[in-house]
């Protein structure tokens, strides 16, 4: 496959790049930044992450790459904001990249801002969703903040990082430029982004440990590949990935579908009242003008719409429950006898209120690329749906009697019509598609001789990372450790973090047995 290769030195400059000290970058002000432009793997294929390539340790580290804002509270925490200033594309001469911003926030327990302490880097799920905002010191942060200072990054592309939204995509004036440009946001430049941190932020660019969430999982077992030396110990948690040559999306969805359909089957059980509600809707929406009804954000709800809110109500914790609580308002009452049932205004606000589509489109344009090496997803989701679609054909379980299926974790086609922020990127969406020279995200050969402590927390039921496919991986990783769990969904680490991160923090330390 096409690729642009760089000599190991590029890489392993990087890692040997001085930290400035922080006490010259905190004196920088924030406006002195220039503005910025808009704009399995074998041990030779490594050198393909070539964002982890620089020039020279002198032109590299700049007194513009990175400005350190002051320290901030919470209750309980202080915080400290930093952007740096890193190229879009980290493949060619760093001076001929155009350039985007890189935020992140460094976060510690009060009273231990001048503390020498371990760095830790949280990896965001996703992909193109920011990193999380403290209020206060409570879950895994409370935790990790008793020994750590936490970095939270907003990935490339998202939150404070230049991010691509709805609104500021449209500035790039056609769809190949488009794709030429959201081409670089996925996890390889992401583990860049990391990297080009770390050598400035951490003291003696020291290595760091990684908790990756999710997408931030597969994130860190990118960076397990290609930059194990930036690595002090690696956590995962619910974020273990298929790493097949190719392109995996196929053997995902397949292996998801058996997971969607027990979650609801698990969903009606708790709420059979539900199963003839979303009957009844279905069909209102089949029989209207078009196929479906306007949505307050002027977009256009139809059955199959309709299913999607399976994505979030079916695989996290009191996802039923929201789901639940959506659909006993579906109706508009009836106070003139007499008067036509409507579908309520609070159902549909609560539609479009319930996906980030419109503020986080990176999701939707380059969800199916995180499967993909060297091959095109060629919109998998949608041909899968098609293999059991008697199972899953909303409008014909409903005419049937039978119990209308929501969908899972899955990106198609027809929402870049039915969703109004995503119009405008339809044509962009269909070259994503079918584009095959995607660079490889992962090196088998690396993983299977990996030195760096990991531990993963795979939940038994999660509907959006197949169990069997993290198990096969997870044996291609030497030294992995497992704690598998069926006592939390997907959303494990924000439901209980403390005990999530104290237990994997357990088994690198030596307080969990190894049998």
């Amino acid at each position: 496959m096409p690729a642009t290769h760089a000599p190991t030195s590029s890489i392993t400059s990087l890692l040997r790049l001085p930290s400035p000290p922080l006490s010259s970058l905190r004196t920088l002000p924030l406006l002195g930044i220039a503005k910025f432009r808009c704009f399995r793997y074998s041990h030779s294929s490594l050198r393909t992450v070539t964002a982890m390539s620089v020039q020279t340790a002198a032109s590299a580290v700049s007194s513009l790459d990175h400005v350190a804002g002051k320290w901030f509270s919470v209750p309980e925490l202080r915080l400290r904001d930093h952007r740096f200033t890193v190229p879009l594309d980290y493949s060619v001469d760093r001076t001929a990249s155009p350039k985007i911003s890189v935020f992140a926030r460094e976060v510690v327990s009060v009273g231990k801002e001048e503390q020498q302490l371990p760095y830790l880097l949280y990896l965001q799920g996703g992909p193109g969703f920011e990193a999380p905002r403290p209020t206060e010191s409570s879950g895994w942060i409370r935790k990790a903040c008793e020994e750590f200072r936490v970095i939270l990054l907003d990935q490339r592309g998202t939150g404070l990082s230049t991010p691509l939204t709805a609104s500021s995509l449209l500035q790039l004036k056609s769809e190949e430029k488009l794709v030429d440009y959201v081409k670089h946001f996925r996890a390889d430049n992401i583990v860049n982004d990391a990297e080009f941190i770390r050598v400035r932020l951490v003291p003696d660019a020291a290595s760091w440990t990684i908790l990756g969430q999710s997408f931030g999982g597969f994130c860190a077992v990118t960076y397990l590949s290609f930059a194990p030396q930036g690595l002090k110990q690696v956590l995962l948690t619910g974020g273990i990935p298929p790493i097949g040559n190719g392109f995996t999306g196929d053997a995902v969805y397949r292996a998801c579908s058996e997971r969607i359909i027990h979650q609801n089957e698990k969903y009606y059980k708790r709420y059979p009242e539900d199963i003839e509600v979303v009957r009844e809707v279905v069909n209102y929406l089949s029989e209207s003008e078009g196929g479906g009804v306007p949505l307050p954000s002027r977009g256009f709800l139809t059955p199959k719409g309709l299913q999607t809110l399976g994505l979030s109500g079916l695989g996290s914790s009191a996802g039923f429950e929201r789901l639940h609580y959506m659909f006993e308002r579906a109706w508009d009452p009836i106070i003139v006898p007499g008067a036509r049932k409507e579908i309520s205004y609070y159902f549909l606000d609560a539609f479009d209120k319930w996906s980030s589509f419109d503020t986080n489109p990176l999701y939707a344009l380059l969800h199916e690329s995180i499967y993909c090496q060297g091959a095109s997803s060629r919109w998998s989701a949608h041909r899968i749906r098609a293999e059991d679609e008697g199972k899953f054909d909303a409008v014909r379980a409903a005419k049937e009697g039978r119990p209308v299926l929501f969908t899972g974790e899955m990106i198609f086609p027809w929402m870049f019509d039915e969703i109004h922020a995503l119009r405008k990127f339809k044509g962009a969406s269909h070259v994503l598609a079918e584009k095959k020279d995607w660079p490889p995200l992962y090196d088998i050969d690396a993983l299977k001789n990996n030195k760096v402590p990991v531990a993963a927390a795979v939940y038994y039921e999660d509907m959006y990372v197949s169990f069997k496919l993290a198990m096969e991986t997870a044996s291609q990783i030497a030294g992995i450790r497992l704690w598998i769990t069926n006592e939390f969904m997907h959303s494990g680490l924000r439901d209980a973090g403390s005990q999530v991160f104290d237990h994997l923090m357990g088994m690198l330390d030596g307080k969990k047995p190894l049998f």
